[in-house]
């Protein structure tokens, strides 16, 4: 049994080729089960989220490969031209990469606390559906309880920081004070409800959320004295907007070119600030082409993340030495797994020869011998019985010259040289 990560994230790939393979939660039970189904794969989880794919599994060992082409195949994609954006991890540094994703030390924004949430979901799909084993649940565990034990005992997530921080950020050196600005968020997803606090706890004028579900868009508006529209009434409302941060899974643009240049027509040219964080994009790229329109992708906001960072570096180098440690302590379980059944296999065994004798034993009282001597008998053949194949062996072992032999059993059974 073999842990294997296959992954691609913003650094490893542009947003354009990350939305390729992204897996939108209506698609996952199939994805799950499809993966699991193949030739060698145990057990599996994905995580998919606007800067990273990754498919968690255990397999038996050269399934890689199998991964990889699956991933291709699901997605319709050609794997050469993947393949080069691709990173994966076996065993102990599979578990050190999964450790730093829920940790936040992979995430585009250092600490960023939304991938464990992420990572948490992605759990709760695959439990679901009934694709993890014991190996992979215990993982996940451990997973949630070391990123806990990191947010508390390092200052990684001690200043907000996210992506939708960082829209916000950058929106303030454009616009400055927010009093007299409209924002329209797209989507009621979380790194939507985040960017709408942020807005909110620096004063924004008025807040529009737009999404699929109109009852959602009501009632993440209604937290922020807001209100909610449906999608399609973007274009109605789009005029109002000097700040659009949009964050759905559609898989077609929701905002495109003349939809956005009617507005500001009607707008008289004043600008508009747009962020795109969904994978793929909400907003067309040519939309970027016309005057007074500043679009931003999650990939362009890195310079402003990196500003927020500098503080949570020495948090980050603590919570490395966190993992460090604390991937030895999920190996050494797994290793112990390979124990499982000889220790099974023995306690059986002695199981066996304890009620033969019990029963012999029982047999002798019935028919009237003394107790004293049963006694002495049940002891003396469970201590013959239990001891008599391992000393030949042992004795054995040591003509052979198997002097490791010897100093197990002492370890063993915490003998004494004499």
């Amino acid at each position: 049994m073999r842990l294997t990560v296959l992954g691609i994230n913003h650094r490893t790939a542009p947003v354009e080729v990350r939305g390729q393979v992204a897996f939108p939660p209506e698609q996952l039970p199939r994805a799950l089960g499809e993966l699991t189904s193949l030739d060698g794969i145990q057990a599996a989880a994905i995580l998919s989220t606007c800067n990273r794919t990754e498919l968690y599994c255990t397999e038996q060992g050269q399934g890689l490969d199998t991964i990889a082409d699956w991933l291709c195949r699901f997605h319709d994609l050609e794997r050469d031209k993947l393949e080069p954006h691709f990173y994966s991890y076996e065993d102990a540094a599979a578990v050190r990469h999964i450790l730093r994703v829920a940790a936040g030390l992979d995430s585009m924004i250092l600490g960023e606390p939304q991938i464990l949430g992420q990572m948490k979901a992605s759990y709760q799909q695959a439990t679901r559906a009934g694709t993890l084993d014991t190996v992979e649940s215990r993982l996940f565990q451990h997973t949630f309880s070391v990123a806990k034990q990191i947010r508390t005992d390092t200052a990684i997530g001690a200043s907000p920081v996210s992506v939708a921080f960082a829209a916000v950020s950058l929106a303030r050196q454009i616009f400055g004070s927010f009093e007299e600005n409209t924002a329209l968020l797209v989507g009621a997803g979380e790194t939507i409800e985040l960017a709408t606090r942020h807005l909110h706890d620096h004063g924004i004028g008025k807040i529009i959320i737009a999404n699929r579900t109109i009852e959602r868009a009501h009632e993440l508006a209604d937290q922020f004295s807001g209100y909610g529209i449906a999608l399609d009434q973007i274009p109605a409302h789009l005029v109002e907007a000097d700040i659009v941060i949009s964050s759905t899974g559609s898989p077609t643009h929701i905002l495109d070119k003349e939809m956005v240049s009617a507005a500001l027509g009607k707008r008289k040219h004043r600008p508009v600030f747009m962020v795109d964080i969904a994978v793929p994009g909400d907003i067309a790229r040519d939309v970027a082409e016309l005057d007074d329109i500043y679009l931003y992708t999650v990939d362009d906001l890195q310079e402003v993340i990196e500003e927020n960072l500098k503080s949570r570096q020495d948090a980050a180098e603590q919570a490395e030495e966190i993992i460090d440690v604390q991937v030895e302590h999920f190996m050494s379980w797994v290793r112990s797994l390979d124990a499982v059944p000889a220790v099974r296999a023995y306690r059986e065994h002695a199981e066996h020869i304890g009620t033969q004798e019990l029963e012999k034993a029982k047999r002798q009282l019935a028919s009237g011998k003394d107790p004293r001597e049963v006694m002495e008998a049940l002891t003396h053949n469970l201590i013959n019985k239990l001891a008599h194949e391992p000393s030949v062996n042992l004795r054995q072992a040591t003509v052979d010259g198997q002097t490791g032999m010897l100093d197990a059993v002492r370890s063993l059974f915490r003998l004494k040289n004499s």
